[in-house]
C-alpha cells in the first residue's frame, strides 16, 4: 500500500513555515506498513488542488492532504475537494455543537465565519477534531480514498494517531510495520559498521537494519513487518539487547529521545544536579536542559560568559592565567566549570570554551576549536576538540559531546 502526503498553504511555499506535518504523518503511515511515495507542497488553489489530485491518484490510491481548512476566505480546499468527489456541504449539527463549545471555553465570540465550518460535505466520514474547529474529512470514490486534515500540528497529530490510522487499519487490513532506533554517539557510520558486522550479519532474512547518520551521531533502525505485533517487538528487544553487549556506552538513547531528555532522566533517576558556564555555546546547553519537562529538579543556573571579562568577573578566572594560557585553554575551562559548579552548590557543572568561527580567535585558534569541561566533587574532565565549520555545526556538535561527556560521567 502506497500514500502521497500533500501539505497546502502559501506559506509553506515562501518559506514563512516548516512542513513537519508530512513527515509526521508519513511515520505514522509507516508504522502500520503504508509506504509514503512522495511528500509535495502547494497553494491553496483549486487548480493546483485538482491537478495534483488527478496526477496523484494515477500513482496511489490514497492521498492525505494537510492545511486549508480554516474558516477565512482563502481557505478552499474542503469546497475544492467536496465538488472533486461529486459531494454537497450541509450542516452537520455536532460539528456546531463542539464549535460553539470551544468559543464558550474560550471566552470568546464566535462568528459566522467559524459556523460556516460545520457546513461539511454530507457522504464523507468526519473526523472528529477534538481540540479544533476543523473537522477532518474522508473522501472516497471506488477505490480512491483522499483524507483532508486541519494544518495546526497539534490537532492534525491527534486526528492521525485516534481517527486516520485506525480508519486506515480497518479499511485496509495492514500488516503491522515495527522498527526499533537505537542512538549511537562517537564514531562515524564506517567505523561503526565494522564493530557490529557479525551482528548485522546475523539478522533473519526479514529483519532489515538502516544506517541513519548525522554529524557525530548514527542512528541505527532495526525494522520488522507482520501481523503479531508483540512477537515483533520482542524479537526486536531481543537483537537490541545483544547489541548492548557489543557498543555500550556508545548507545545514548532509543527511537525520538535527544540526547538532553537522556541527560536530564539521568539527573532526575540520580537526584543530581547541574549548572552551566558557557562561552562560545551563548546560553544553548542551558536552554536545552530547561526545555525538559521538571527541569527545576535538577538545574540550578548558568553563567553565560561570552566575554573574557565575565569570565574574570563573575567566574572569579585570575586574569594573569588567561593571559598566560588564553581564554580558549583547557586551564581555563577546568576553571569555569569548577567555579560554576561551586557557584550555584551543584553535582556536576559544564564548561565551553572555543571559537565558533569563522574568523580566528583573538589568541591565534582556529575556528571550529571547542574545550569542554565536566566537573564534579571528585574530578574534573577536560578535552579538546576542532568540530570544523560552518559556526551552526560548530555549536551543534559541540553541545552534543558535552551532553555526552556528562551522560558517561554521571553513569
Amino acid at each position: 500500500m502506497k500514500a502521497i502526503v500533500i501539505a497546502i498553504g502559501d506559506e509553506i511555499l515562501i518559506g514563512q513555515v516548516v512542513d513537519t506535518n508530512s513527515t509526521f504523518i508519513s511515520k505514522e503511515l509507516y508504522s502500520v506498513g503504508i509506504e509514503t511515495l512522495k511528500s509535495i507542497s502547494i497553494q491553496d488553489d483549486p487548480t493546483q488542488i485538482i491537478y495534483n489530485l488527478d496526477q496523484a491518484f494515477k500513482e496511489v490510491d490514497l492521498i492525505i492532504f494537510t492545511g486549508g481548512l480554516g474558516p477565512t476566505n482563502d481557505d478552499l480546499t474542503k469546497l475544492t475537494l467536496t465538488e472533486y468527489f461529486g459531494d454537497v456541504l450541509v450542516l452537520n449539527t455536532d460539528v456546531l455543537e463542539h464549535i460553539r463549545s470551544l468559543f464558550k471555553k474560550m471566552n470568546r465570540k464566535m462568528v459566522d465565519m467559524n459556523k460556516e465550518q460545520a457546513l461539511l460535505p454530507k457522504r464523507s466520514t468526519i473526523l472528529h477534531n477534538e481540540f479544533g474547529t476543523a473537522a477532518g474529512m474522508v473522501f472516497e470514490k471506488g477505490n480512491k480514498i483522499a483524507i483532508s486534515l486541519p494544518g495546526v500540528p497539534f490537532e492534525m497529530k491527534n486526528l492521525v494517531e485516534n481517527h486516520v490510522i485506525p480508519f486506515l487499519q480497518k479499511k485496509y487490513n495492514t500488516l503491522q510495520l515495527v522498527h526499533k532506533t537505537v542512538l549511537t554517539y562517537g564514531l562515524p557510520e564506517s567505523e561503526l559498521a565494522e564493530i557490529i558486522y557479525d551482528w548485522e550479519n546475523s539478522f533473519p532474512d526479514d529483519m532489515k537494519l538502516a544506517y541513519l547518520p548525522s554529524p557525530g551521531r548514527v542512528r541505527l533502525r532495526i525494522s520488522l513487518k507482520g501481523e503479531d505485533r508483540a512477537e515483533l517487538v520482542s524479537r526486536i528487544d531481543e537483537k537490541v539487547e545483544s547489541l548492548k553487549d557489543i557498543l555500550g556506552d556508545l548507545i545514548f538513547g532509543y527511537d525520538d529521545e535527544q540526547i538532553e531528555d537522556v541527560v536530564a532522566k539521568l539527573l532526575t533517576t540520580e537526584k543530581l544536579t547541574i549548572s552551566t558556564a558557557e562561552s562560545f555555546t551563548g546560553g544553548k546547553l542551558a536552554s536545552l536542559l530547561t526545555s525538559v519537562p521538571g527541569s527545576s529538579k535538577y538545574f540550578k543556573g548558568s553563567i553565560v560568559s561570552y566575554a573574557t571579562e565575565a569570565k574574570i568577573d563573575i567566574l572569579n578566572i585570575d586574569e594573569s592565567l588567561i593571559k598566560e594560557y588564553t581564554v580558549v585553554s583547557e586551564e581555563v575551562a577546568i576553571l569555569m566549570a569548577d567555579n560554576a559548579r561551586k557557584l550555584f552548590k551543584t553535582d556536576y557543572a559544564i564548561a565551553t570554551t572555543g571559537v565558533a568561527g569563522p574568523d580566528r580567535g583573538e589568541d591565534g585558534k582556529d575556528p571550529g576549536t571547542a574545550i569542554i569541561a565536566i566537573s564534579s566533587k571528585g574530578k574534573t574532565i577536560v578535552k579538546e576538540f576542532q568540530f570544523g565549520q560552518p559556526r551552526e555545526k560548530m555549536q551543534g556538535r559541540a553541545i552534543a559531546m558535552a551532553f555526552d561527556m556528562l551522560r558517561k560521567e554521571i553513569q
